[in-house]
């Protein structure tokens, strides 16, 4: 039996059509280095501001520069995104945490239970943070950045976790309420 290709959201938003040659462009760099559009991009492409301005904030804090290492932020979005229960997200971050440390389990053990990872305790303590603002951000107090302080995170790495955290707290709610499905090839990377 042949599976039929799923919707990449249930909602019936069509990309536009013909795409700018500025997005076409990305795709096309996408697709050369991942080897797919990933589908949150064509997600977004019903809408090229909505899309640019989900690119510029996401290119900025996941690759831009920062005291926190591309795995460091990609721990955080699968952290968040298991609390969030974020198919998409944890598919995708999943794999690239896999592929930032070269351990085929890493992304599922911490989407299961991250504590239990062999992580140094920079990151657990990073993580930590990352967990209470999803889940409580209200009762954050000086005293859980004096921790990350403590683990050598400057005032600026600190505002970039909390960056990290907020922004995939935003996009698992968006994920989730347009029951958006992650890529095939997500599944089977860096395994």
């Amino acid at each position: 039996m042949q599976q039929q290709e799923e919707p990449i959201i249930a909602l019936d938003l069509p990309m536009v059509d013909p795409l700018p040659e500025a997005t076409q462009k990305y795709f096309a760099i996408c697709d050369e280095k991942l080897g797919m559009v990933p589908n949150v991009l064509k997600a977004y492409a019903f809408d090229i501001d909505k899309l640019n301005a989900f690119t510029g904030m996401y290119n900025d804090l996941m690759l831009g520069e920062s005291g926190l290492s591309k795995l460091e932020r990609e721990m955080i979005a699968v952290v968040v995104s298991s609390i969030n229960k974020c198919w998409y997200c944890l598919v995708a971050h999943g794999a690239a945490v896999r592929e930032l440390s070269g351990d085929p389990v890493l992304g599922e053990h911490m989407a299961f239970n991250f504590r239990s990872a062999r992580l140094e305790p920079r990151q657990k303590a990073m993580l930590e943070f990352a967990e209470k603002l999803t889940m409580a951000s209200y009762t954050v107090e000086e005293a859980d950045r004096d921790v990350l302080r403590d683990k050598g995170f400057t005032e600026r790495d600190i505002f970039d976790i909390a960056s990290v955290a907020a922004f995939f707290n935003m996009t698992n709610r968006v994920a989730s309420a347009v029951d958006m499905r992650p890529n095939p090839e997500y599944h089977a990377a860096a395994r």
